[in-house]
């Protein structure tokens, strides 16, 4: 965590985010291209995140996504949450169609699997999850659906 993580905690929590959401992710990826991946908005904020790299279901094309995450032990868990908004972001298709993923990580590329996490494990995992972004929760409250909760592990 980082000097600005409560800034951007209280930024996330707005109920006004989602809409900028695309244009977020349109600035970090430009930040990563012209950094070469060292440097991410979500570094600025102090944030753990991951650059995800998936095949895309229908295009067959390598789609990258900047992602919130959070390590635990050798595995990094993600959240298909889009800030709570009624429908999961795209990525969460793909990887229900393709967990076989791309994942640079503290400037580290490595291929990964992607497992969905249900029942006890998704609870234990969503747990950990809130503890480094507390907004998960005001996100479940927000939207009806079950937010898809992925275990990235080394392949």
């Amino acid at each position: 965590m980082g000097l600005l993580t409560p800034v951007a905690v209280r930024l996330g929590a707005q109920p006004w985010m989602p809409k900028l959401l695309p244009q977020i992710v349109m600035i970090d990826k430009a930040v990563q291209k012209t950094t070469s991946g060292r440097v991410t908005i979500l570094d600025v904020a102090g944030l753990p995140n991951l650059m995800l790299t998936v095949v895309g279901r229908k295009s067959g094309i390598p789609r990258s996504n900047p992602l919130l995450c959070v390590p635990r032990g050798d595995a990094i868990l993600i959240a298909g949450s889009y800030f709570g908004g009624p429908n999961e972001p795209l990525w969460v298709k793909n990887v229900e169609a393709s967990p076989e993923v791309v994942v640079r990580f503290r400037g580290k590329t490595s291929d990964m699997v992607a497992t969905r996490l249900d029942g006890q494990a998704r609870a234990d995992a969503w747990a950990h999850m809130l503890k480094t972004w507390p907004n998960f929760a005001l996100y479940e409250k927000k939207t009806e659906r079950l937010i898809k909760v992925f275990e990235l592990t080394p392949r």
